[in-house]
């Protein structure tokens, strides 16, 4: 009887998961990484701790890299070469354009490895693949922050005091960020399929270093030349920098041209990048 009654009790149907295979073109899923903003937390701080690990100096190196490189700036470009810094100091001139540059390029730098240096983890479980490159860019921001003290520091000793206009600083720092982003989203996805990009980038990075208005002005840049020199989002961007600091001039064009740079590169790398983010288990 027992059995009987056992046997008349309705089944429940097991859930059926349908498994298809990913759309070669698919959209980002904002809500499934703000999900899963512990994790790039853990991944922003991480790259943090390595990066410091047994240092004896620890956050002081996020400011000697910049002094040593603004000294050495201004005095070979400022004293020697006696480039124009439109009546600046030029240490304070150049130090303004070398911390969102140095910004962009850890950032650069990091998210075009991050999918290599986390192969690891990458293979075992699964998470939204665009943590690695949002965290790459993210981490030197800490570094951004400890440099600027610096920065504020040199206008301090020169008496040089910030505009209102720095109120817009972080619009230039977060198009720099979104430059880094764009670029790296292209380099981490090649660089899995091709290991070539991990030595390509330092390369990029130093000439980009001269081909950006740091060490001087971009009105000295020949008329011919400064659309393609424009094409260049960094330009906009420490312009744009020591606009809001110091109010130097900044060509309307310029900014426009860099915008629309930062948007196609934003656009084109997450379609690329979830392009091929199918194939990343597998490759790397």
């Amino acid at each position: 009887m027992a059995e009987d009654a056992i046997a008349q009790i309705p089944r429940a149907t097991p859930p059926t998961l349908v498994i298809r295979p990913p759309r070669k073109w698919m959209p980002v899923d904002f809500r499934e990484i703000w999900e899963y903003r512990e994790l790039l937390y853990f991944f922003i701080w991480r790259d943090v701790k390595v990066r410091y690990k047994q240092t004896a100096l620890g956050f002081l190196w996020a400011l000697i890299q910049p002094l040593l490189m603004v000294l050495i700036f201004s005095f070979f470009f400022g004293r020697l070469a006696r480039i124009p810094s439109g009546g600046l100091p030029y240490s304070l001139f150049a130090l303004a354009a070398l911390l969102p540059w140095i910004l962009f390029s850890e950032g650069l730098t990091r998210t075009t490895n991050s999918m290599v240096s986390n192969a690891n983890i990458m293979t075992k479980v699964y998470y939204p693949r665009l943590i690695m490159p949002l965290a790459g860019i993210l981490s030197p921001l800490i570094d951004f922050a400890v440099a600027f003290i610096l920065l504020i520091g040199m206008m301090i000793h020169f008496q040089v005091m910030p505009l209102p206009t720095i109120a817009l600083l972080p619009l230039f720092i977060a198009l720099g960020l979104l430059s880094s982003f764009g670029i790296g989203l292209w380099l981490s996805a090649l660089n899995v399929m091709y290991r070539d990009f991990q030595y390509v980038v330092p390369f990029l990075i130093q000439v980009g270093l001269f081909a950006s208005p740091i060490v001087y002005p971009s009105y000295l840049v020949p008329e011919d030349l400064r659309l393609f020199y424009w094409l260049n989002p960094m330009s906009g961007v420490i312009e744009g920098s020591r606009w809001a600091l110091f109010g130097t001039p900044l060509p309307l064009e310029l900014l426009l041209l860099s915008c629309g740079v930062v948007i196609v590169l934003i656009t084109t790398g997450l379609l690329y990048f979830r392009r091929m983010e199918q194939y990343f288990a597998d490759v790397v």
